[in-house]
Formats: C-alpha cells, structure tokens, sequence
C-alpha cells in the first residue's frame, strides 16, 4: 500500500471512526497507526492473520464508502484550500478577492 493511501485512510479514519465498531476501531488503529503487523495483531487479539486482513480490508472499504456518500474529508479539503486562498488575497491587500473566498467559506 501506497504511503499516500495510508495517509488518506488514516484522514478517513479520523473523520468516521465514530461510525466503526470497536473491534474495526481497535485492529485500524494498532496497523495503521502503530504499524503492527498483522501477524502482530493476530496473536494479540487470538485470531488468524486472515481474519485480521478481511477486517482491515472491510474496514478500508467502509470508510471510503462512507467518503463517498458523506464528503466530509473532500469538503475539509475544500475548506482548507479556501482558508489558504483567503489569507494570500489577505496577505496581497487584495479585499476584494478575500471577500470572495470568505464567501466560498461561508458557503462551504
């Protein structure tokens, strides 16, 4: 897996995690975050390595459906580029361009 993959799963994660079981919580959390492997996570949890890689997969999955209907990180995103717009026009004197972007923020 791609790092930039990891790190968008682990943005999703932080947007959604609400919405995972704890077991989905608890085996995202020790591979993702803590780099354990999945070997690692299979004893610790007493089960096989296989079911520890059909969780995550789920899991994986579950998040970028939930991306996919709900938005939330694509719309964070939006608001960042906004945000970073609006403090350039803010920095160049330009009011005309913050009002603007202030408005796209307000409207995101």
């Amino acid at each position: 897996m791609e790092i930039q993959d990891r790190i968008r799963l682990n943005m999703l994660f932080d947007f959604y995690w609400n919405l995972l079981t704890q077991k989905q919580k608890d085996l995202f959390e020790l591979h993702f975050q803590y780099d354990l492997s999945l070997g690692e996570i299979a004893a610790n949890f007493q089960i096989s390595r296989q079911a520890v890689y059909d969780l995550l997969r789920r899991t994986s999955l579950q998040l970028n459906n939930y991306e996919e209907r709900l938005q939330l990180l694509a719309k964070h995103a939006q608001r960042q580029h906004n945000i970073a717009q609006l403090e350039q026009a803010l920095a160049a004197g330009d009011l005309e361009a913050a009002r603007t972007w202030l408005d796209k923020l307000k409207n995101s």
